[in-house]
């Protein structure tokens, strides 16, 4: 219960994350029939990175700092189009003081018929979601252990929907509590587009992480990884990756152009580097 996004708001990890959202909404949204976004671990919603805590890190400045400063060939432009709008739009007096979380996000760029459902159990952290979204009826804001979510909360009634699972990483299995929570949530909506987060650093168990996934023999899987430097002498988060179940048909052929991109804005070091590829799927 002690993390707080607002010391990692914006950082490269968030670069992707949100630009990968943003492409599933927009892809979700080439039918005209409605969806819902389930936010399981949502924190705050919207964070002002002018705040002492985000300039104590300064993370932000090596993430959503560098893309909006760096000259966008057109594809990678049209790529980072929805994401970049919304955040020109928090911020129109230029720069990005006030950067959006996924639940902010996924909602600026809803149409009339889209819905959120964010979770969020930490108690402070709840609080500030539920002020920011209320008296939206676009939005339900519940206090809530998020794994708990993808077993009582799925399938939503639209039928339709992106399920981002973004824990914070804090404890022990939690690579495994991810793989535990997407079969879950799965048998009981197998027909959800599902955007699973997790952190690359020295030693973390990725091999064995994605063998466990591929062992659910769920029929769709796509990976993409960005990694901004080298571990070495390095213990600390060194890069980001996805898990999108039931990707949207062009979206391999856009990260193909996009992490290319991301990995020269972003990197840190010569080793930086970037792939995506089926881990269960079309190869």
């Amino acid at each position: 219960m002690n993390y707080r996004h607002i010391y990692h708001a914006g950082n490269f990890a968030d670069v992707l994350k949100h630009a990968v959202l943003a492409r599933l909404v927009r892809y979700m949204q080439n039918k005209d029939k409605a969806f819902r976004v389930l936010d399981t671990h949502a924190g705050i919603g919207l964070y002002d990175l002018s705040s002492e805590e985000a300039q104590k890190t300064g993370e932000w400045r090596d993430g959503i700092g560098r893309v909006l400063e760096a000259e966008l060939v057109p594809q990678v432009a049209e790529l980072l189009e929805p994401y970049l709008t919304a955040i020109r739009e928090l911020n129109p007096e230029g720069g990005v003081r006030l950067y959006p979380g996924s639940p902010k996000l996924a909602r600026m760029l809803f149409r009339p018929q889209d819905r959120l459902s964010a979770m969020e159990l930490h108690p402070d952290d709840f609080q500030r979601l539920h002020r920011l979204f209320e008296g939206d009826h676009h939005a339900r804001i519940t206090e809530l252990d998020g794994w708990l979510a993808l077993g009582a909360h799925l399938p939503p009634k639209e039928k339709r929907g992106i399920v981002l699972v973004d824990p914070p990483f804090e404890e022990e299995g939690e690579y495994e509590r991810l793989v535990d929570g997407l079969a879950k949530a799965w048998r009981r909506f197998p027909g959800g587009t599902y955007c699973l987060w997790y952190p690359i650093k020295k030693d973390a168990p990725i091999k064995q992480f994605h063998e466990a996934l591929q062992a659910l023999e769920i029929p769709k899987m796509l990976c993409a990884e960005l990694t901004i430097k080298s571990d070495r002498g390095f213990t600390g988060l060194t890069g980001s990756g996805l898990i999108i179940v039931n990707p949207p048909f062009t979206l391999k052929d856009e990260l193909h152009a996009l992490l290319p991109a991301l990995k020269d804005m972003l990197a840190q070091d010569r080793f930086a580097s970037q792939r995506a590829f089926w881990l269960r799927g079309e190869h």
